[in-house]
């Protein structure tokens, strides 16, 4: 295996796997199908350390590697992709806190962060902006004491629940170039306005939400980093981590779709013997867990670069790449293998059907991650 976690990590890991298994998997059909927020699970998830874990144990956090971040992100996600997602943004929130924020940022936010008290949340996409960030309308003007914002964002997953939201916006609209001129503001709750909740295929359970900034005053020490402009690169380095937690959400719901279809292939009997004897049946089979295997390496390898301290756009991007569009099949496949039952609601693999799509289009649209691999291959060939 290409990461291999040290005892502490494995028990980490563990600890989350037992929880799915005991406490999710149990009554996650239900609360999938009325679309309820999960408070139960997610206070447990709390009291496990979950939202702590890319926070440093200075401040209260877990401090586990990114591999292993992806690895329990992804046992979240085989028991309900739902609460992989209320810890994803709130992990990078953390980690560009940990990595850029000042000293009194961290001391201010982390601790509380960690125990899962003070949950974040991001705010990048705009209604029309989709994947063009530098395009985005949302605008953060100099006033006396700090900043006023005005602007519409977009599928703000945990928007109602979250106390603090980094805000992607434009410090300067009128810089050239303009990523310049975009800034990463930490705003807490009860200044901005979340008009609406957002209906959704899947991803049941855990709200996304438009939130409206309507003349909302900031005070200046809410930079990220203190320094305005840096904003872009900041989330740019962000999006690393939050692509490999994306296709770590796609592992886990390509591994429960796996092994529900191992399951009834091996239940279910036609013409006389268990339908994974089928040679047709087999090869879904067999093509399911080969890809999700190289899926798994693909991201394990972006996250042990990234844990290195190197760029990993590049590796990060091939991982959300073929770890989503490898969860979208392996979904399809899993209903194939269990014929018309596929289709019923009885059965849990009509839920990852509806799931997997959530990381094609999530955190940077394939279309968009294939842009930025090439740009990289062609960067890093230059002689």
């Amino acid at each position: 295996m290409l990461f291999e976690p040290a005892a502490e990590e494995r028990a980490i890991i563990d600890v989350v796997t037992r929880f799915v298994d005991d406490d999710v998997r149990p009554v996650v059909r239900d609360l999938e199908h009325a679309d309820a927020y999960p408070a139960d699970l997610i206070d447990r998830m709390r009291r496990l350390g979950v939202f702590g874990l890319l926070i440093p144990e200075a401040y209260g956090g877990a401090d586990v590697s990114i591999p292993c971040f992806a690895l329990v992100t992804e046992q979240l996600a085989r028991g309900w992709m739902s609460l992989a997602g209320a810890m994803g943004g709130h992990s990078v929130v953390a980690f560009l806190i940990r990595e850029f924020g000042t000293r009194r940022q961290r001391e201010r936010y982390l601790p509380r962060m960690a125990t899962g008290e003070l949950r974040a949340a991001m705010a990048l996409t705009e209604p029309g902006g989709g994947s063009d960030l530098q395009a985005m309308r949302t605008v953060a003007r100099a006033g006396r004491d700090g900043f006023v914002v005005d602007g519409v964002k977009t599928w703000i997953s945990n928007a109602r629940r979250a106390g603090l939201i980094a805000l992607l916006c434009k410090t300067d609209p009128e810089a050239d170039p303009p990523h310049k001129g975009v800034s990463v503001l930490l705003v807490e709750a009860g200044s901005y306005q979340v008009s609406r909740d957002l209906s959704k295929l899947g991803y049941k359970g855990v709200e996304a939400c438009e939130v409206v900034f309507d003349s909302v005053p900031v005070p200046a020490d809410a930079v990220l980093g203190a320094a305005t402009g840096a904003g872009f690169a900041q989330m740019m380095r962000g999006l690393e981590i939050g692509r490999i937690q994306v296709a770590a959400r796609a592992l886990g719901v390509g591994q429960a779709a796996l092994d529900d279809a191992l399951g009834y292939a091996q239940q279910r009997e036609t013409f006389g013997v268990p339908i994974w004897r089928h040679q047709s049946i087999g090869n879904y089979l067999a093509d399911m867990a080969t890809s999700l295997r190289a899926a798994r390496l693909l991201t394990l390898d972006a996250a042990t670069r990234l844990q290195a301290g190197h760029r990993a756009d590049m590796e990060a991007g091939m991982a959300k790449l073929f770890a989503s569009e490898t969860a979208m099949k392996i979904a399809m496949d899993a209903l194939r293998v269990h014929g018309g039952y596929g289709y019923s609601t009885e059965f849990d693999v009509e839920r990852y059907f509806r799931d997997a799509p959530l990381m094609i289009v999530g955190e940077g649209t394939n279309e968009i991650q294939r842009n930025i691999i090439v740009r990289q291959l062609i960067a890093r060939d230059r002689h």
